[in-house]
């Protein structure tokens, strides 16, 4: 990772938590901690020809991050890692910035989901199939990890909330993931919550779609709030600089 790059993650980081098993509430012993992060560029630095990064990988092993503005697009159009991201349980660091982002995560529940979901979860059923024709079975902890977002998308459709820890089903999950599960039984599951998340889309109390006017002025805000704060990590940019001293001038 670039120096400036560390420095986005390191200094400018709004919200970061903990995601994987550990916030599914199927971590065993030998389980990963996978983090996760969103970060504020500063605004000048989009006032130049090389713009920041919309996301990065590190510096920390099983790490990443998303730019702000990145994050919401992706938010906005229900992609399920990034709204199962808003809502994990285990938060490690949070700003004011950060804590604004998570009052909007109703914000972002629309009944898109249902197809983002499905969409996602079908592909991910090609892979598991595909390796049940080369290999005779699939990989037990992908089907897992699957069979869990069908039980969230399903369970979001009809209640309009996004809970992500498995609760009472992180037994028969993890029985998947051991592969004391029959691949049939497996498949047998997946259609049913397919079923049952077609059933409730219709009739969700989620709306139609995202409140986007109010992330926007959420992101202008900020944006705006960023223009006017120092920028220490990049005093030796001498274009940043300038710009900086050309808005503090009011030109």
């Amino acid at each position: 990772m670039r120096p400036q790059d560390l420095a986005l993650v390191r200094d400018h980081t709004v919200y970061s938590c903990v995601m994987g098993s550990r916030a599914f509430g199927l971590a065993t012993d030998g389980s990963d901690t996978d983090r996760r992060g969103v970060f504020l560029a500063p605004t000048p630095l989009f006032w130049r020809f090389e713009k920041p990064p919309t996301h990065l990988d590190g510096p920390a092993e099983e790490q990443f991050s998303w730019e702000l503005e990145r994050f919401c697009e992706l938010a906005l159009r229900a992609n399920p890692n990034v709204l199962e991201c808003l809502h994990s349980p285990l938060v490690e660091h949070l700003t004011d910035t950060g804590r604004e982002l998570l009052s909007l995560r109703e914000a972002f529940l629309s009944r898109e989901a249902h197809d983002t979901f499905a969409r996602y979860a079908l592909g991910q059923r090609k892979k598991l199939e595909a390796d049940v024709r080369t290999h005779g079975a699939p990989r037990w902890k992908h089907a897992m990890h699957l069979l869990r977002l069908l039980v969230s998308c399903r369970d979001l459709l009809r209640t309009g909330e996004l809970r992500i820890d498995v609760g009472e089903q992180r037994e028969p999950l993890l029985a998947v993931k051991r592969g004391e599960v029959s691949w049939r039984e497996v498949e047998a599951r997946m259609n049913r919550l397919a079923a049952e998340a077609e059933e409730a889309a219709p009739r969700s109390p989620l709306p139609a779609g995202p409140d986007r006017r109010r992330i926007e002025d959420f992101l202008v805000r900020a944006r705006r709030a960023s223009a006017l704060r120092p920028l220490e990590p990049y005093a030796d940019d001498e274009v940043v600089q300038g710009v900086v001293r050309a808005v503090d001038a009011g030109l």
